[in-house]
């Protein structure tokens, strides 16, 4: 295709198929779109959907450690509530910052905790996250959760009200949990940990 340019033509680039090829002004604008584009879908993710949290204490121990990121899943307590046996991420406004936990127990339950028996409903739970830790303080003649003394009378003979759920760090000894704090709103729920995925060498899917 020519174009007429003052007493003279030139032959303006063309496609194989005679098309004009496209500017490269026209190609960086495109790009610069497409990462701004991708840009704000990472933030809307990050920030709206999933959000990292560190680890920090050994409340948690031996599944959880001080200085492990998680990504915490912020979006799917917005269709359901959380589940006993979920690690959880809440606020705890008394403290002014964040504790991971595990659910043991919803609205409705009935709980009791007689040294290393946790008791929903009358029936004893399955722990198999604590097994090792368990397993290893029995043979030892130790109780693993040697903070025995849950004020069940406290909280209404141990019934979760509506609303609330019942936690408990999975280190039974050194953790404050609904034995001390009391149940916790949920309203107060941030998410489910969902990944450890720092350090490396720890990562992987965490089991519900």
């Amino acid at each position: 295709m020519e174009q007429e340019v003052g007493q003279g033509t030139v032959q303006q680039p063309t496609d194989q198929d005679g098309t004009p090829k496209r500017k490269p002004k026209n190609e960086i604008f495109e790009w610069l779109k497409a990462i701004i584009i991708a840009l704000v879908l990472v933030f809307l993710i990050r920030w709206l959907l999933f959000k990292p949290f560190i680890v920090d204490g050994p409340s948690m121990q031996p599944n959880f450690h001080t200085g492990e990121r998680v990504i915490v899943n912020e979006i799917l307590y917005d269709f359901r509530a959380p589940k006993p046996g979920e690690v959880i991420v809440f606020h705890v406004p008394e403290e002014g910052r964040d504790f991971i936990k595990r659910v043991i127990a919803v609205a409705g339950d009935t709980v009791k905790v007689e040294g290393d028996t946790i008791t929903v409903n009358g029936k004893p739970i399955q722990e198999p996250y604590l097994k090792a830790p368990l397993a290893e303080a029995h043979q030892n003649g130790e109780l693993y959760n040697k903070f025995t003394n849950f004020p069940n009378e406290k909280f209404k003979n141990g019934k979760v009200p509506e609303g609330h759920i019942f936690v408990m760090g999975d280190n039974r000894s050194n953790s404050t949990d609904s034995r001390m704090i009391g149940y916790i709103d949920l309203k107060e729920v941030v998410g489910r940990a969902d990944v450890i995925f720092w350090p490396a060498k720890d990562m992987q899917w965490i089991n519900h």
